[in-house]
């Protein structure tokens, strides 16, 4: 299988390297990027066990000159649609784009038109991992089961440590034109998870939230402490456009927000995040009329306790099976990419769900600049006006519920 990537950043060097690993037929053939010498080059050479790979400064020049089995899109996210429009009109069958797969509401129905004309629904694959965790994929066991019943409200955050919220004032993640804003970078895949879990998208949201901490006067003596990493680039090192000093970046992304959604079943979701948190977690707790399920990726336990008896159903305290690579999730995705393009087996989502969870944070911030509640009617009349529907088969593994038509649409 030949393998072409656009963007060879960290991320998808480890995304490509896994793949590697699940098929060892895997060649990386070529790719594009500005640099030279990116990132993740030395991972794709280790994995190729060779320095035999094309290189190119223009996606488009690559996407002329070679043939690609799969395409892997890892490039900065305000990049995305034009990479994603490119290769769309390619033969190439299977295109794997990263998280989030646009930036703003105005490319999100473009990229629903494109998708549209080049048969994108079963061509685009995009890099929710957390769908894979096998932390998530108990929880949705224990909904399919109806244990807890019906979901009546969730609390859930996630909380960087201060490290890694310093990494993304330096980084180019930094500017909201280049990510989307954070909630939309990093939190996209919470979104993604809950709106799974109750099968319905948001009817309204509301957003509170700012910048406190990585400002000029809260300019650490020190350098923040890093983790010890051997043997390679430490992970939070900014590569492209960096910043030096997180505290006096010229950064416009958050560093602390919380999110109220209201759903149409009636369920609502409290979310929170904030990158200066030194105890890190990103946990939920899930209350339902007949039980609640509590658990943490990072903290790796889940929990279910009945709301009647007080009874403990569930208690995994290895919830995660092992906490490397997004908690046991990089290596679960890629498994099941590769089963799904090898003999067409089910994924559990679909762009739909991704584009679904990125209009959600969109929205959100719109909330919070605004400070209105934002309903989303109109949102998702539009989304639907293309026709598009899921045209994965759902893995047992996840709600059935078909996203782009919800149980109740707002």
């Amino acid at each position: 299988m030949k393998i072409g990537i656009i963007g060879l950043g960290a991320r998808i060097s480890t995304v490509a390297t896994a793949f590697k690993k699940e098929g060892p037929e895997a060649k990386f053939t070529a790719f594009a990027d500005l640099s030279a010498a990116p990132a993740g080059l030395p991972f794709i050479k280790a994995a190729n066990k060779s320095d035999d790979i094309n290189a190119y400064t223009a996606p488009q020049d690559m996407l002329d000159n070679e043939e690609f089995d799969m395409l892997l899109i890892g490039s900065p996210n305000y990049e995305h649609l034009d990479h994603l429009e490119m290769a769309l009109k390619t033969n190439v069958k299977h295109i794997f784009v990263e998280k989030p797969v646009v930036t703003n509401e105005e490319d999100t129905f473009k990229l629903l038109d494109l998708l549209k004309q080049h048969n994108g629904m079963q061509r685009v694959i995009v890099g929710l991992v957390l769908r894979y965790s096998p932390l998530y994929k108990e929880l949705m066991q224990t909904a399919q089961q109806n244990t807890l019943g019906d979901i009546t409200s969730i609390e859930a955050s996630e909380l960087i440590p201060p490290h890694h919220g310093s990494f993304f004032m330096r980084d180019w993640r930094r500017h909201t034109k280049a990510s989307g804003g954070f909630m939309l970078e990093k939190c996209i895949h919470d979104l993604d998870l809950y709106q799974n879990l109750i099968g319905e998208r948001p009817q309204c949201v509301a957003s509170f939230g700012g910048r406190k901490t990585f400002l000029p006067q809260n300019t650490p003596e020190q350098d923040l402490p890093k983790p010890d990493v051997e043997g390679r680039v430490y992970p939070y090192t900014p590569r492209f456009n960096g910043a030096k000093d997180a505290f006096n970046s010229d950064a416009d992304i958050i560093d602390y927000q919380t999110a109220i959604i209201q759903f149409p079943n009636g369920a609502c979701l409290n979310f929170h995040t904030n990158l200066n948190a030194p105890d890190e977690a990103r946990h939920f707790k899930i209350i339902g009329t007949k039980a609640m399920a509590q658990g943490d990726f990072v903290k790796n336990f889940y929990r279910v306790d009945d709301a009647r008896s007080y009874q403990n159903l569930i208690n995994n305290t290895q919830a995660a099976a092992n906490n490397i690579g997004h908690y046991g999730a990089d290596q679960e995705m890629v498994k099941d990419l590769t089963d799904y393009i090898k003999n067409g087996t089910a994924l559990p989502l679909s762009i739909l769900d991704a584009l679904e969870a990125g209009l959600t944070a969109l929205k959100i911030d719109e909330a919070r600049i605004t400070n209105k509640v934002i309903d989303l009617s109109d949102t998702w009349k539009k989304f639907d006006s293309y026709g598009l529907k899921a045209q994965l088969p759902s893995n047992p593994n996840t709600n059935t519920q078909n996203h782009s038509t919800p149980k109740s649409a707002p």
